[in-house]
């Protein structure tokens, strides 16, 4: 009690006067904490809230368990709230498996009792071997960055926070502490399966563990609470260093600069990495792991100018000369076909702006973004479109015909915007202008009388 009335202070877990959800199985772990906290109670006049949900994997066996939770909280004066959730059905309906299941059903039911109770502190049973557990199950099992402290002592939740004022304390101390105070907790018999990968670092490496130290548990949770704190700074010198790095940020994508990017300490690299998936994924697959930050930075520092990645839920990582695109757009050729009338104006897919008019007085100065014909020459209709394999136009000032591909390519066009880039044709299909990019020798060369026909491109 000693250490956990120390974390309690230390991290500032518990306020006076406030209410308290705890989120208790039957087990040892959550019934000494409970207990704990019951002990607490009139010191710091907290509202107690016990709340227990039966999975109904076990029949009769949780169902029992729930009733004893529930007795237990009569004989202490504390109130309880009791559900059975059918978590098997939940699963297989939403195609999950049962582990998964089981935690979004019961974080759901911590969330009713919050809201019920008018509480924003949930006390879970969580231990030192817990965090033993799960920091070296993360280690083995690819994560990276913040998810590698393992369990905190205190999270964000709901309208609240998440507390866990077990973690420094083994599992040993726990069951001493039932022992002493006749808690007489119930223990779950799938705890002792080898089918559950925790169950298998349990029985198997954390005896290893404590053989060497006793205190390893310790050890564990001051590699947490540091590791945590040098993570938080690094995040937040990643995010400064980062906004110099997009080059476009919306919902559905994000752009870097490959050269900026690569010009930061690996460090925060590979945190940026991070830091945009996290961004882009409403849920991050369990899938993904430092292997795809990994593999990210192969790409983005190889010589080769172009290359692409497929990740889990649709997004690609498209590598194109000076920049990286990251999306969920769809990146295959857009389909239309659009009829330019003269004069008019047209707002295309990928957001340029072609403008046609007719004019007498012929510009100056004329870049790729605008483009001259004869009225009397032009062979109509005035067709744009994207680009189509094959694509070869005539280019002013050169013999011979030049594939728009490798335009795109002299260009330095990215991969991602090429699939829409607008091709302008007449009606003789013969490619005209491409905007902003090149001119075709169809271009009126002289200055003549009469009326033109001027086309211009915004970006």
């Amino acid at each position: 009690m000693r250490d956990v009335y120390t974390l309690i202070k230390k991290q500032e877990l518990l306020e006076e006067d406030s209410t308290v959800v705890v989120g208790v199985s039957g087990g040892p772990d959550s019934l000494a904490l409970l207990h704990m906290l019951i002990c607490l109670k009139e010191k710091m006049n907290l509202k107690i809230i016990a709340a227990h949900m039966d999975h109904m994997f076990r029949g009769e066996e949780s169902k029992a368990e729930m009733e004893f939770v529930i007795d237990f909280c009569e004989k202490h004066n504390i109130a309880s709230e009791a559900k059975q959730v059918d978590v098997s059905s939940y699963a297989m309906k939403n195609k999950k498996n049962k582990q998964v299941a089981a935690r979004e059903c019961r974080y759901l039911f911590y969330k009713e009792i919050l809201d019920k109770h008018h509480s924003k502190t949930l006390a879970l049973g969580h231990h030192g071997d817990d965090q033993v557990e799960t920091i070296l199950m993360r280690l083995v099992r690819g994560n990276t960055g913040e998810a590698l402290a393992g369990i905190k002592v205190k999270r964000p939740f709901h309208n609240g926070i998440i507390i866990r004022p077990l973690l420094r304390t083994t599992k040993e101390n726990i069951l001493l502490y039932c022992k002493e105070n006749n808690l007489n907790p119930r223990f779950d018999s799938s705890n002792e399966k080898s089918d559950y990968t925790r169950n298998r670092f349990r029985k198997t490496v954390l005896p290893f563990l404590k053989s060497e130290n006793p205190q390893v548990h310790e050890k564990f949770q001051n590699f947490s609470e540091t590791f945590l704190e040098d993570e938080t700074y690094l995040q937040v010198l990643t995010q400064q260093q980062m906004n110099k790095v997009f080059k476009r940020q919306d919902l559905s994508a994000v752009e870097i600069d490959i050269k900026r990017f690569l010009n930061l300490p690996l460090p925060l690299q590979r945190r940026g990495i991070k830091l945009i998936l996290n961004y882009l994924y409403v849920n991050i697959p369990s899938s993904l792991s430092s292997i795809h930050i990994e593999s990210i930075q192969t790409l983005l520092s190889q010589e080769h100018p172009s290359g692409s990645l497929d990740y889990p839920g649709g997004l690609k990582v498209i590598k194109s000369y000076t920049t990286c695109l990251f999306t969920f757009e769809h990146t295959e050729l857009e389909k239309y076909r659009i009829e330019l009338e003269i004069p008019s104006s047209v707002t295309l897919p990928n957001g340029f702006i072609i403008s046609c008019n007719v004019t007498r007085e012929i510009p100056i100065h004329r870049g790729n973004d605008t483009f001259l014909m004869s009225y009397e020459a032009i062979s109509t209709p005035l067709i744009i479109r994207p680009r189509e394999q094959g694509d070869k136009m005539k280019l002013k000032g050169m013999n011979g015909r030049k594939k728009v591909k490798d335009i795109f390519i002299d260009e330095k066009i990215p991969l991602h915007s090429r699939h829409a880039w607008p091709i302008v044709e007449d009606g003789n299909g013969n490619i005209l202008w491409v905007p902003g990019l090149k001119k075709s020798k169809f271009e009126e060369e002289g200055i003549h009388k009469g009326e033109f026909v001027i086309l211009h491109v915004r970006v």
